[in-house]
């Protein structure tokens, strides 16, 4: 079990307040024993430091996967009024299973939410295990390597706006026995025996399954590895960053390839990819990108456009690889 207590992440919150001048926090829960460990946390944080003017308010987003829905939200509220706390329900109409277009209605509503009532901090309950689980996903998938430690401990999402998961280094375990310490009031999510959902797949039966037939401290030997590869990733971004500087054109919307195509294959991609992004906001697919580097590195080569997009173009002249919008 994770060595850590609320003291910690007690201090970790208000040590984020004070360093960046948050005056308003609004918290991302969903009823389970993460969101209401957290609640606990940020109440007794205010009541304990005297913040005169934090303000604290939270925000739910009903999926509408459940029967019980409107009990889940009629407890959350019942709740959130004992503590004499403010909370926001919105409701998703449209009722899908897909947790990644969930995950994107979820994300868009709350920091369209913070923008609009000019919240600087978001805080999420996400812990150590659903970090695991989010590596275990993006694995499936074939994600790449900045794919796998997608969770971080704190991030800058939207100009001013930051977003802080202080639960990060407690396990799911953990942060249960915190609750049942506490005595506070846990809802029980059926939707986590939704097997139709991937994570609930990975949750209930594939790590069960890895702990007891294959490695017990698979969660341990996974969290290493994302933070290995986090490592391994800011050095990546580092040198794309270097050699795109290099490479580019200093007036006009262009990259020299053959300062490039001499470089590592991965450092290519990830260039080419920054090239994109920088100039239309746009992230190419890395199989997109392979498709460009494979026809830069062809010698006989002497078409102008070497590859078509949707809205625009690749094309070359002379030692330099350019960018056409269609009009």
């Amino acid at each position: 079990m994770t060595k850590l207590n609320s003291g910690t992440i007690e201090n970790l919150i208000n040590n984020f307040i004070y360093r960046y001048n948050i005056n308003n926090i609004l918290l991302a829960i969903s009823g389970g024993q993460d969101s209401i460990y957290l609640i606990k946390i940020l109440e007794k944080l205010k009541k304990k430091l005297h913040y005169k003017h934090l303000q604290l308010s939270y925000i739910y987003i009903d999926h509408q996967w459940k029967n019980n829905s409107k009990k889940q939200i009629k407890h959350i509220i019942n709740y959130t009024k004992l503590i004499n706390a403010k909370i926001i329900i919105y409701q998703i109409h449209k009722i899908t299973l897909s947790e990644d277009e969930c995950r994107k209605y979820r994300y868009n509503i709350i920091l369209q939410h913070a923008i609009k009532y000019q919240f600087k901090l978001i805080i999420t309950g996400h812990n150590s295990t659903d970090k695991v689980e989010t590596c275990m996903q993006n694995l499936v998938k074939g994600s790449g390597i900045e794919s796998l430690n997608n969770l971080a401990m704190k991030s800058k999402i939207f100009q001013k706006i930051f977003i802080l998961r202080p639960l990060l280094k407690l396990d799911r375990t953990t942060v249960y026995w915190c609750c049942k310490k506490l005595y506070l009031p846990i809802w029980s999510d059926s939707t986590n025996y939704f097997y139709k959902i991937q994570r609930n797949r990975i949750r209930q039966e594939l790590m069960p399954y890895i702990k007891q037939y294959l490695h017990k401290n698979i969660e341990n030997n996974i969290q290493f590895l994302i933070n290995s590869y986090h490592y391994q990733n800011e050095y990546i971004k580092q040198n794309v960053i270097k050699l795109y500087l290099k490479s580019k054109h200093n007036e006009r919307t262009a990259i020299n390839y053959k300062k490039i195509n001499k470089q590592n294959f991965i450092l290519q991609i990830k260039t080419i990819q920054l090239f994109c992004f920088h100039n239309l906001q746009i992230y190419l697919e890395t199989q997109k990108i392979i498709k460009v580097i494979k026809k830069l590195n062809n010698r006989s080569i002497n078409a102008s456009t070497i590859v078509s997009h949707s809205n625009f173009n690749f094309f070359i002249h002379n030692n330099w690889l350019y960018i056409s919008i269609k009009t």
